[in-house]
């Protein structure tokens, strides 16, 4: 009961300091960043794409981790970790496409481009997508568990392609971090590590929320179960 009442304590205090630092970050977006001189206000969105691809790639990251553990070990429990992960992670990359629909009619004047960046960010959504299909599919446990490792494994190789298919091919899409000169002023450098960490934050709170949801109902499916048979 005590480690309970103290989880819930540290998970009220990261959303409530998500919660401040994504307000903070707001105010760095809104007025302390300089408006673009190309693309106006709508370059804002910049800020919330940015740091919502980075922890996408992250929570994808984790998905390759705990599915290799789960494959190794059989262990429900990284599997569970992982799923948590693949949810965490659909839900910020579809913000990463949304988000990036509405920046590309302004400064391409056309929702969608077939621009390597943009394929391989929809085929890298695409393949958690079926993960979380295999993961609820009506087969026996271990076996989609399984499955779903196996490719959460594989789906990670789309990643460094996702960060590094604007240095590969020709693409439109702008290098966040190039090789060569140019940068950002240091007042949008700033602003994007602000919304990066706020939305960092919001990021752990949901998956370990998710995680404990996900720990709890496993637990009622094999107390049926076992009542069951």
């Amino acid at each position: 009961m005590r480690f309970m009442k103290n989880n819930f304590t540290i998970h009220t205090i990261v959303l409530l300091l998500s919660v401040f630092f994504i307000c903070i970050g707001s105010y760095f977006i809104y007025v302390y960043a300089p408006i673009e001189k190309v693309m106006g206000i709508p370059q804002k969105i910049f800020y919330f794409h940015v740091s919502f691809a980075w922890w996408s790639f992250f929570s994808f990251f984790l998905v390759c981790i705990f599915s290799l553990l789960y494959i190794l070990k059989k262990d429900y429990k990284y599997i569970l970790w992982s799923i948590s992960a693949a949810e965490i992670g659909v839900l910020y990359s579809t913000v990463v496409l949304i988000t990036g629909i509405i920046w590309g009619k302004a400064s391409w004047n056309t929702y969608w481009t077939w621009d390597p960046r943009l394929i391989t960010t929809l085929i890298m959504w695409f393949m958690y997508i079926i993960y979380l299909v295999i993961v609820n599919i009506d087969i026996p446990e271990h076996k989609r568990y399984i499955l779903a490792s196996a490719l959460g494994i594989v789906a990670f190789l789309d990643v460094p392609l996702v960060f590094l298919s604007a240095r590969m091919w020709r693409s439109i899409h702008p290098a966040i971090f190039a090789s060569k000169g140019g940068g950002m002023p240091r007042e949008m450098l700033y602003t994007m590590l602000i919304n990066l960490f706020a939305y960092g934050l919001l990021f752990f709170y949901l998956y370990i929320l998710r995680k404990n949801q996900l720990t709890i109902k496993y637990k009622i499916e094999q107390i049926m179960r076992n009542k069951i048979f």
